[in-house]
């Protein structure tokens, strides 16, 4: 049998028993990537069908807000958030969970502004990043902003219109992955941004290249502000 036969097998073995709660620790490792898409697409309309818990363990991230309707992220014995996975993804309650779930830039830094709903963190590296918030953080208090690479807008150059936060930088690393590409753009400072780009224009593999100068601009709105 193939191994996506033996997945079957072992899960129906498991459900003949009609148990209260399934136990499934880690059980698409061993597949291939389109495999285990398909056995996800099972598994979701299998646990409706039977309509009792599944209790899902592994370390893929994406596999586990494909699969869940709510994610525990532990760290060290201990659970950092319990929440629907789009709130795990947009609204981490730290540091830890907004790093360990998918890619996410990490703006560190003292408070230096705190006004109108819109704080600014001063970041080592890249300077004032301000991100809205209704957080009575006081400013000198350190502070983190986790930001998404798909909400950064990166341009040969920014409109002269454009709002929010906005930062140069050269194209240090990418990754092409057909539909879109991740660029690691390296700032004066030193700090270090990853941005994705949809690959979406006709005729084009690339936007950018190692070495090309760039801009990158984010709405105040886009960022998620983390107290520390």
């Amino acid at each position: 049998m193939s191994g996506g036969q033996k997945q079957r097998v072992a899960i129906a073995r498991a459900l003949v028993t009609h148990p209260t709660v399934l136990l499934l620790d880690e059980p698409l490792a061993a597949l291939d990537a389109k495999l285990r898409e398909d056995m996800q697409i099972e598994l979701i309309n299998m646990q409706k069908d039977v309509g009792i818990t599944f209790v899902y363990v592994t370390h893929d991230q994406t596999e586990a807000l494909a699969l869940s309707h709510r994610i525990a992220v532990m760290n060290k014995g201990r659970v950092e958030q319990l929440d629907e996975p789009s709130r795990i993804y947009g609204f981490p309650r730290s540091r830890f969970v907004a790093d360990f779930i998918g890619h996410c830039n990490l703006f560190s830094g003292p408070v230096a502004a705190n006004t109108a709903g819109v704080v600014t963190v001063d970041v080592r590296g890249l300077g004032a990043v301000r991100v809205a918030t209704n957080s009575a953080l006081a400013p000198g208090s350190p502070a983190t902003i986790a930001l998404r690479p798909e909400q950064i807008r990166i341009e040969a150059a920014a409109p002269a219109e454009a709002q929010g936060n906005h930062f140069r930088g050269t194209v240090a690393e990418l990754l092409y992955m057909g539909d879109v590409t991740v660029y690691r753009v390296d700032t004066s400072g030193g700090q270090k941004i990853e941005a994705l780009l949809a690959n979406s224009a006709s005729g084009r593999a690339k936007f950018f290249e190692v070495g090309d100068a760039v801009e990158m601009t984010w709405p105040v709105a886009a960022g998620h502000f983390i107290e520390e």
